[in-house]
């Protein structure tokens, strides 16, 4: 079983190694790791690491946290497929198919690490969610009060357009503009965690130039 493991440490030297050693004692290993995001003194990075057999994911974190200066963020079930790089890859299979946006929506969820994305636009009948990846929720937005968009943004997941649903289940939402921002793509992160500033920044570049590749291939 392989878990995505989000952690905020000390950015000293030694920590991560510190991390691993305890991370190991518990029969955990590390298959990958990115730095989501750094600051002055810390880091934020996500650890996919596989558990053997009845192993419990609460184990990782009280390991994880006998690191001094380490705290977990959240941990979750992963089973996506480990790639370096995911963005470019993620363009140029945007650029070459012929249903450009159902391919970003398709594997937006892999290469930024949610639950599901959608492409949405509001008009006169109100909200439509034009396309959509796998998980994406069956329940429909009525409306929205922050398009047409101009830059990438977390969203308020308590906002009165924020179906019950979703609120439920603990959605942390982010969009960004595709065009001239009366398109958006919506990502939706159930159980958390909170969308970090990278990951919205990152959001937004990737929407950038997918909307580029968009208005060249017309």
């Amino acid at each position: 079983m392989s878990y995505l493991l989000r952690v905020y440490l000390q950015d000293r030297p030694g920590s991560l190694g510190l991390l691993a050693v305890q991370l190991g004692s518990v029969g955990a290993d590390i298959l990958s790791l990115e730095v989501v995001e750094r600051g002055a003194g810390y880091a934020v990075d996500d650890l996919v690491v596989d558990v053997a057999p009845g192993g419990l994911p609460d184990s990782l974190i009280t390991a994880a946290e006998k690191v001094e200066g380490v705290r977990v963020d959240s941990i979750r079930p992963y089973s996506g497929v480990l790639d370096t790089h995911r963005e470019l890859e993620l363009i140029d299979q945007v650029a070459t198919a012929g249903d450009k946006l159902q391919v970003l929506v398709d594997n937006t969820p892999r290469v930024l690490r949610v639950s599901w994305a959608t492409v949405i636009t509001s008009g006169g009948s109100g909200v439509l969610q034009l396309f959509a990846s796998s998980g994406a929720p069956e329940t429909q937005l009525a409306e929205v009060d922050w398009l047409p968009l101009t830059r990438p943004v977390q969203l308020d997941s308590d906002g009165d357009w924020v179906p019950q649903t979703w609120k439920d289940m603990d959605t942390r939402l982010a969009a960004a503009p595709l065009g001239h921002g009366d398109k958006a793509i919506l990502l939706g992160r159930i159980g958390g965690p909170d969308f970090r500033p990278s990951e919205v920044a990152r959001l937004g570049y990737l929407a950038g130039i997918v909307s580029t590749v968009l208005r060249t291939s017309l």
